[in-house]
């Protein structure tokens, strides 16, 4: 049982090394291992500061590329309506003025064809007219080649002058 029950001697001085080397650490050790754990909780509290406000920033960043994008989108979106718009206006047009064209010269063309009817029919007529009177003239030439002929014609005309 000895060793179990310690002697008051080495209890003694096993308590004054205990506390002797306490006081040594307390003055020399204890101050800079605090010092430097408060630096080093100091240290981790601003990277947990600058971390949160890093997330922050990334956070208002990330919500402000969306507006961006948002924005850019309906830019986009705005343009290529416009575009199509011009596209319509211009291709609207280039169809009203091709119609117009196409009205004008059919218009032109009809002018012409009924300005060619016109010569033609008066040519038709002048041919026919002219016919007429070559036919008449034969017709009369023979009829007035007898005697006969001649004194009918002659009473026809005689005829006809007293009835206008």
């Amino acid at each position: 049982m000895d060793l179990l029950t310690p002697e008051l001697g080495l209890f003694f001085w096993t308590l004054i090394a205990f506390l002797a080397v306490f006081l040594i650490l307390k003055k020399f050790a204890w101050k800079p291992i605090l010092e430097s754990l408060d630096e080093r909780e100091k240290g981790i509290a601003d990277s947990i500061s600058t971390a949160e406000r890093v997330k922050g920033e990334m956070t208002q960043l990330k919500s402000e590329n969306e507006k961006l994008m948002v924005q850019a989108r309906e830019e986009r979106t705005a343009m290529l309506k416009e575009a199509k718009e011009l596209k319509d206006k211009i291709v609207g047009e280039a169809k009203e003025q091709a119609k117009n064209e196409a009205n004008k010269i059919i218009a032109d063309a009809q002018v012409q064809i009924n300005q060619q009817k016109n010569a033609a029919m008066a040519e038709v007529k002048n041919e026919i007219g002219t016919l007429a009177v070559e036919v008449a003239e034969k017709i009369l030439r023979k009829q007035l080649s007898a005697s006969e002929g001649q004194e009918a014609y002659m009473s026809m005309l005689a005829n006809d002058i007293k009835l206008n």
